[in-house]
């Protein structure tokens, strides 16, 4: 990124009246605004743009430290890689899921995310505890657990498909990252759990949200009153996954269907999951439009050319994302 004109006046921050700020998005929750970082109360927030900016491409691969990513065939797979704390989603874990985040919506050569956990004991035990011993301002608390909301909820908006391979313990947010995910493959070692409330607290990263809508009003109210561990059998039953598989065979499982579907439309796979969520949040006669709009859209791809042409020549098809 680069400035195109003037200089940027010291940023306080708004909180805590500290200079010990850094630029951290050029995109706020606001129109017309930039997010910056405060070391001090480690608070994100929303500033009025200074100066005229211009984004340039990512010239390379960010690097990680706290995930582990790979991009083969067009298949991205991403690792939360803390496994000495059972993959435990800290501070620094939380911001590199932002760069993530741009990752996975530019680069056009991603076509399918899977997503998964190092080690062989979780895929993420949730927060790390640390988080909760601070003495929080309640405004900035909500700011900063906003990097991790609009992070699952990128993910949710992504028109690419995102698969979680659950390969162990999922709790807290670590479980709610996966409800965020599209498709969830499940490790028969696998085990689910919503413990917030032995803390005091609630899931709240949209895992009461995502959760009701998934396996429905009654079953997500005992799940999250009793704060019990369920089986990754009894998650399947209850539609909190879609597949169960031995351990040892889960990363090949995942990755033959994103193969899968890496054989389909892309335009057409993006806008179903898009127009699908739509219909979810809105009423019978509000989501007949928004499929209707979605269809008028593919009409006018190459794509569903592509298609028709494929029919009659009685090939399979050679979708392009165009």
């Amino acid at each position: 990124m680069e400035d195109v004109e003037g200089d940027e006046p010291e940023v306080v921050c708004p909180f805590c009246g500290s200079e010990d700020t850094e630029f951290f998005s050029l995109f706020g929750s606001v129109l017309m605004t930039s997010q910056y970082y405060c070391r001090n109360c480690r608070t994100v927030f929303d500033r009025v743009k200074w100066q005229a900016t211009r984004i340039e491409p990512m010239s390379r691969l960010p690097t990680f430290k706290t995930l582990l990513y790979d991009l083969q065939d067009g298949i991205a797979t991403v690792a939360l890689n803390r496994p000495e704390v059972r993959n435990a989603i800290n501070d620094e874990m939380r911001y590199e899921f932002r760069t993530l985040s741009d990752l996975l919506t530019t680069n056009k050569a991603i076509e399918v995310v899977i997503i998964t956990g190092t080690g062989d004991e979780a895929f993420s035990a949730g927060g790390d505890i640390g988080l909760f011993e601070q003495d929080w301002h309640t405004p900035a608390f909500r700011a900063h657990m906003r990097i991790m909301t609009d992070f699952f909820d990128d993910l949710e908006a992504l028109e690419k498909p995102v698969i979680a391979a659950i390969n162990g313990l999922a709790a807290g947010a670590g479980l709610q990252l996966t409800l965020s995910c599209d498709l969830r493959l499940a490790s028969d070692r696998a085990r689910f759990g919503f413990r917030e409330g032995f803390l005091g607290l609630i899931p709240a990263v949209g895992g009461l949200s995502r959760l009701v809508k998934l396996i429905g009003y009654g079953k997500a109210k005992e799940f999250i009153f009793s704060g019990d561990f369920i089986s990754a059998e009894e998650a399947e039953r209850m539609g909190l996954v879609n597949r169960v598989v031995p351990h040892d065979e889960l990363l090949p499982h995942a990755r033959a269907l994103a193969q899968k579907l890496q054989e389909r439309a892309p335009q057409a796979l993006g806008l179903a999951k898009r127009a699908l969520w739509a219909c979810v949040n809105s009423d019978l006669d509000t989501g007949r439009v928004i499929e209707s709009l979605a269809l008028s859209i593919l009409l006018k791809t190459e794509d569903h050319r592509e298609g028709v042409r494929a029919f009659r020549e009685k090939r399979p098809p050679r979708f392009r994302g165009e």
